[in-house]
């Protein structure tokens, strides 16, 4: 196997207590050192995290004191990059041996011009974080499904790799930067493949506030997107792209969440109205929803139970849309991102 130059690229603001972890992490990935190289870009931090890592090896650190935010500091850094893939990953999330080999190999393939990993979240206990966990098998379940049918609509950040050649810098103020990328690149005509056996691990959320938060971000930078890429609903043109991008993103994101309501209302009243199986469906989503709703007396996030995270995870998700579209709406959501506190071992 031929082994292509590979640019490990982390904007890492403040994040000075995990990155020799981080960086004990790279330096153990099976993939030619010479062949290696790991950027770091620590815009903003005030903990000292670019002096630490100052002269190690094949370590490079860019740093600037005002921070702009994880995108300002990847166009930034892409300035001084020239190998030919270049991997995305965060400074939290830790990958599995094999993750740079499993992803490159996509690369001989000349239709391929992106990949995107796997991320795992950590289920601590009895912790939400296998409720946390669970959506994102589920979301990767989707993505292994979009990726046989034709490509990726949307990777994540937190491990996701590009060719050089196909980077474009967005504007400062895209939300969900990772999202854009893959889109725009699947928009190119190039496909974006999912790799499972290439795994990001992360902690789940501190809190609930925290997974609120991030949640809510991630939906205000959804609809952003979809607005970016409403010329992708041609079939004519983009065939499969154009379908996947219908059902996948725009009817899950900004159609589902505004029709729950209506269904639950709507089964209610036939309910009342003595029709059997809308009694039956009624009675379950009022199960599920008082489930959720018990959520709401939990602070700390590893003290929700499994049989309450789950649909609250669900409700949760849904809720956000509403509070992601007024803030894109209003322009009120940053293109910075708040570090989001996550759980410790």
């Amino acid at each position: 196997m031929e082994y292509p130059q590979v640019t490990i690229l982390i904007a890492a603001y403040n994040e000075r207590e995990i990155l020799m972890e981080k960086l004990r992490n790279c330096y153990a990935l099976d993939y030619p050192a010479d062949q290696l190289d790991i950027v770091f870009v620590t815009d903003g931090s005030s903990d000292g995290s670019e002096e630490m890592m100052y002269d190690l090896p094949l370590v490079r650190v860019f740093h600037l004191p005002m921070r702009e935010g994880k995108l300002a500091a990847v166009n930034r850094a892409m300035d001084r990059v020239f190998s030919p893939i270049v991997v995305l990953t965060d400074a939290n999330c830790m990958l599995n041996r094999q993750a740079l080999q499993n992803i490159v190999r996509h690369y001989d393939d000349p239709k391929v011009g992106a990949v995107s990993g796997e991320k795992r979240v950590m289920a601590l206990g009895d912790s939400s974080g296998k409720g946390e966990g669970l959506y994102w098998k589920y979301e990767s379940y989707l993505k292994k499904l979009d990726s046989d049918l034709n490509t990726v609509v949307g990777a994540a950040g937190e491990l996701f790799s590009f060719r050089r050649e196909l980077f474009i810098k967005l504007p400062s103020n895209t939300i969900i930067e990772d999202f854009v990328m893959s889109m725009d690149i699947a928009a190119k005509g190039y496909r974006v493949i999912y790799e499972p056996n290439a795994v990001a691990e992360e902690m789940p959320s501190a809190n609930l506030k925290e997974e609120w938060k991030r949640k809510v971000r991630i939906c205000a930078g959804g609809f952003q997107a979809i607005g970016i890429f409403l010329f992708l609903l041609n079939p004519s043109r983009f065939n499969l792209l154009s379908f996947q991008f219908l059902s996948h993103r725009l009817l899950r994101w900004a159609v589902t969440p505004f029709l729950l309501p209506l269904i639950f209302f709507f089964t209610a009243f036939q309910a009342f109205h003595g029709v059997v199986i809308c009694q039956y469906f009624f009675a379950v989503q009022l199960i599920a929803y008082a489930f959720a709703a018990l959520g709401l007396l939990y602070t700390n996030q590893d003290k929700l139970p499994k049989t309450i995270s789950i649909p609250f995870q669900f409700a949760m998700m849904n809720a956000a849309a509403y509070a992601g579209l007024i803030r894109y709406w209003y322009g009120s959501q940053s293109a910075i991102w708040e570090k989001a506190k996550r759980q410790s071992i």
